[in-house]
């Protein structure tokens, strides 16, 4: 059973946190106990449970009618197992969204049926298609608001075409919904009788979403394992994650930043021989060749070898109160390897709102835009498009050691 990743989005109100507790709720996903909890925090007059709570776990946040952090929920239902993402709809907190985003197979824009496109829904579209996300859904809300009018689904969703141009989706689903009332949610409702797709649930159940098996294969070391005792005296392995693509015993694999090519003799996941490997596992692989290799040195395939730079261009999200200061040198961090890095430039500011490019170059706390910078040492990376795994890292302040910068490689 494989499992999603989605996150929803979409303005202030628009009943995401709502929606997400209907689809646990209508799924039979709450354990009874956090009902019971749930209904002695519902105020509303008249209501049993007040679904947002669900999905709004901090105190501050529910006094304020909004949900501010990423939170996370899983479930699963017989077909697929599930983890989602809530991310705040304000656009000071887009670096919220961004960390959401960058780990969801699909993302769900809720658009208030009331309101139709706004310029938040257009920056969330935005957003999750610049963090490379292929699939998504446009949930139609608060459709019982506008007497469940298939004119009023129809034009949001030909608004919606109207920017899908500028978007890189591959698969968009419309559906209309009703998240306090429940059209639409895990069955289909009897009061749009002229919606011919699927519930949301169902949707997210069908829905195919590419494997990084398909990419090329990619393995940083997390940990070199010598025990060095009498048992194990001439054991030596490399401990990780295979990022995407696969390996097998026989392989002819590159080890770099050497250059040094081997072959891959054994691989072991719970201590067991396998003969191959897949994206998403944990294993460790052994070589043929006792190579000097250190924690972030990484395992190719001949076949197929990653971008190699000092030189890098990438988006990159600012997190940071501080804004970015060029020619400060930072940290880069890529998975498990480290290296100091110096902004060059910042080349272009995007506005997602207005879907603009700005030539400033300040960044400053949720601005996102292209920057160069070089590297004290060559980066063995992918694009982000083209291998999201191997294709981002985060930048760290090297005197505050805080994390200032979400970084997608260019390629």
């Amino acid at each position: 059973m494989n499992t999603l990743k989605f996150i929803t989005a979409g303005n202030v109100d628009d009943g995401k946190s709502t929606l997400i507790g209907r689809l646990l709720y209508d799924s039979d996903s709450i354990h009874t106990d956090q009902l019971g909890i749930l209904q002695k925090q519902t105020k509303q007059d008249n209501v049993e449970i007040d679904l947002s709570l669900i999905t709004d776990g901090l105190r501050a946040e529910r006094e304020q009618g909004i949900t501010i952090d990423v939170a996370y929920k899983y479930f699963a239902t017989s077909k697929r197992k599930f983890i989602i993402a809530d991310a705040p709809g304000h656009e000071q907190y887009t670096r919220n969204m961004i960390t959401g985003a960058s780990n969801s197979d699909l993302i769900i824009i809720l658009v208030d049926a009331r309101k139709g496109i706004t310029t938040q829904t257009k920056r969330h579209a935005s957003v999750g298609s610049l963090m490379g996300i292929k699939k998504a859904i446009i949930a139609v809300n608060k459709i019982d608001l506008v007497d469940y009018s298939e004119a009023v689904f129809n034009t949001i969703k030909t608004d919606f075409e109207g920017i899908r141009s500028e978007l890189t989706y591959d698969e968009i689903a419309y559906i209309p919904v009703s998240a306090l009332v429940g059209d639409n949610i895990v069955t289909r409702s009897e009061n749009t009788p002229w919606f011919e797709g699927d519930a949301l649930l169902s949707t997210l159940e069908h829905i195919e979403i590419p494997t990084r098996e398909n990419l090329e294969a990619r393995f940083q070391v997390q940990w070199v394992i010598r025990p060095k005792d009498e048992e194990n005296h001439d054991y030596r392995g490399y401990a990780g994650q295979v990022l995407s693509g696969n390996y097998a015993a026989g392989d002819v694999v590159v080890i770099l930043p050497s250059g040094i090519e081997t072959k891959i003799t054994k691989i072991e996941k719970h201590q067991e021989t396998i003969d191959n490997t897949k994206a998403g596992d944990n294993v460790v692989i052994h070589l043929a060749d006792n190579i000097d290799i250190s924690r972030g040195d990484t395992i190719v395939k001949k076949s197929a070898l990653p971008l190699t730079s000092n030189d890098l261009r990438a988006w990159i999200c600012w997190l940071d109160n501080t804004p970015l200061q060029i020619g400060k040198t930072y940290l880069l961090q890529h998975r498990f390897k480290t290296v100091r890095v110096k902004i060059q430039t910042v080349d272009r500011k995007w506005d997602v709102n207005q879907w603009e490019f700005d030539t400033t170059s300040e960044l400053k706390i949720n601005d996102i835009g292209q920057i160069s910078l070089r590297s004290s040492q060559p980066l063995f990376f992918d694009s982000f498009i083209a291998n999201s795994r191997n294709g981002s890292a985060i930048l760290i302040d090297e005197t505050t050691f805080n994390t200032v910068g979400a970084v997608m490689f260019l390629p």
